[in-house]
């Protein structure tokens, strides 16, 4: 079974992506939603980040609020490093562990990760392909503002924080160009997914 990321800077339509993959029969493990729920529910990974970024990030429950994270998690690189060196390693387990269960079953032959920090995290050099999804910076800016409660600062400083979009155009084995129609998108992917399998 081939384990391949798919990821993209923040409205590029990287979910998108992901969905059709699944709807043309690949296994999709969201990592990002992952990584949620390790925020919600791993103890120790609450505990580390109310040790690195104040215990006022915690709710009065003891989980994490998450807005109050993201405030000091993405205010610098710095931050944001430390933010992922706590959570990433579980991730990359979850991964592991996921990859290993769906393997036996013998179901699928594509394990998809959905992430949007695969180059970031290192986590490339753990799979046998990439697709980066990409399209040009006013139209993720646009996406990304009519899907969230960020403002265009805060989205702007998180691409900031991220590697640059021809950076990993340049990296990716794939390359699938989210500027036109949806047509045209799926059109993109399902001729990759062909490819891979």
């Amino acid at each position: 079974m081939l384990k391949v990321g798919v990821t993209g800077g923040i409205g590029s339509g990287k979910s998108f992506v992901s969905n059709r993959l699944r709807e043309l029969g690949a296994y999709i493990f969201n990592a990002d939603a992952e990584a949620k729920q390790i925020l919600d529910e791993n103890h120790h990974v609450q505990e580390q980040l109310a040790e690195e970024f104040g215990t006022d990030i915690l709710n009065p429950d003891g989980t994490i609020n998450k807005k109050r994270l993201a405030i000091r998690g993405f205010a610098n690189e710095d931050a944001q490093a430390v933010l992922n060196a706590i959570i990433h390693p579980f991730v990359f387990k979850k991964i592991d562990t996921q990859f290993d269960k769906i393997s036996q079953d013998k179901k699928y032959s594509i394990f998809i990760v959905d992430a949007a920090l695969i180059y970031e995290s290192g986590l490339d050099q753990h799979l046998d392909y990439v697709i980066v999804v990409t399209a040009q910076l006013g139209i993720r800016i646009k996406r990304a503002m009519e899907r969230s409660s960020l403002s265009r600062d805060e989205i702007q400083k998180r691409i900031d924080l991220q590697l640059r979009e021809e950076t990993k155009v340049e990296m990716a084995d794939f390359v699938i160009e989210n500027d036109g129609t949806k047509e045209h998108l799926i059109e993109q992917t399902d001729k990759i997914y062909k490819q891979l399998i």
